[in-house]
This record gives structure tokens, C-alpha cells and sequence, in this order.
């Protein structure tokens, strides 16, 4: 029965749960406890899981990615220590930017995230762009990429 039941199965399934939780003083939340297709996908613990066809097969696999708000999240991050640090010389910055961009990181690389990395790559690139133009904002950008870009 796993794997092929129907909505009404999940239902069922909990209310058996709640049954269980109850005795020991625990209850399921009605907000948080949502019942829905995997084809659709859900987010759970800043994943997002869903079933995909894979790409030259016709088979189907569940894939986790990290979910939309996760890396709302971690942007924010981004952008707010960027946003606090214009007087830091830039290595103190990166010392800042690394710990949060590594552990976010770390947390999310068993799953499929790739092309997650790379938008965040992208986009922290672009806040430290933003915080050296801040920084320099007399100066134009070929004048600010010398000292902080060697030989690029």
C-alpha cells in the first residue's frame, strides 16, 4: 500500500497519527501538516522535495532542492552583511561572507543543487560588487576592480 494510496488513505493515515502523538501529549499541527501530491512537491526543513521525470529516461525519481525561501533567506544574509560592512577592508568582509555561504552550502549539497549554487555564487558576487561600488562611489568601476580583482 505504500506509495499508491489515495487521499483519503493519507487522511486516514493522519488521523492514526494524531491517535498515536496524543497519549503522549503531543498533537499534529492543522497549519503545518499538509497532505499533497509529490508530484506537486513539498518543502520540509528548507528543502523542497519532488518527483521528476529524469532527463533521456522515462523514469521517475524524487529530488531534493533547496527550497525557494532557504534561499531567500541566505540572500538576505548576504545582502545584510554587505550592506553593514562598507567601512571593512574587503578581506574582512569575505571573512564575514565565507561562514554563512559554507555552512548554507554544506547543509544543502547532498541534494540537487547545482544551478542553486551557481544563482547564489552570482548573486553574493554581485552584493560584493555593489558593497566595493559603495565603498568607492566617486570612483568607476575599471578604477575599483584593480584592487580588489588582481589580473582580472
Amino acid at each position: 500500500m505504500l506509495g499508491s494510496g489515495t487521499r483519503q488513505h493519507a487522511e486516514d493515515m493522519r488521523s492514526r497519527v494524531a491517535g498515536v502523538l496524543a497519549p503522549m501529549g503531543l498533537r499534529l499541527s492543522a497549519e503545518k501538516t499538509k497532505i499533497t501530491h509529490i508530484d506537486e512537491g513539498l518543502d520540509f526543513l528548507g528543502w523542497h522535495i519532488q518527483r521528476h521525470r529524469k532527463r533521456g529516461t522515462d523514469r521517475q525519481y524524487v529530488y531534493t532542492y533547496p527550497s525557494r525561501k532557504a534561499l531567500r533567506a541566505v540572500m538576505g544574509k548576504v545582502k545584510e552583511i554587505c550592506r553593514k560592512s562598507v567601512n571593512l577592508p574587503l578581506p574582512a568582509l569575505l571573512h564575514r561572507l565565507n561562514p554563512v555561504l559554507r555552512g548554507w552550502c554544506a547543509y544543502f549539497r547532498p541534494g540537487v543543487s547545482s544551478a542553486t549554487f551557481q544563482h547564489l555564487g552570482h548573486c553574493a558576487w554581485q552584493r560584493v560588487i555593489g558593497w566595493a561600488q559603495r565603498k568607492h562611489h566617486k570612483a568607476n568601476w575599471k578604477t575599483i576592480r584593480r584592487p580588489y580583482c588582481r589580473g582580472g
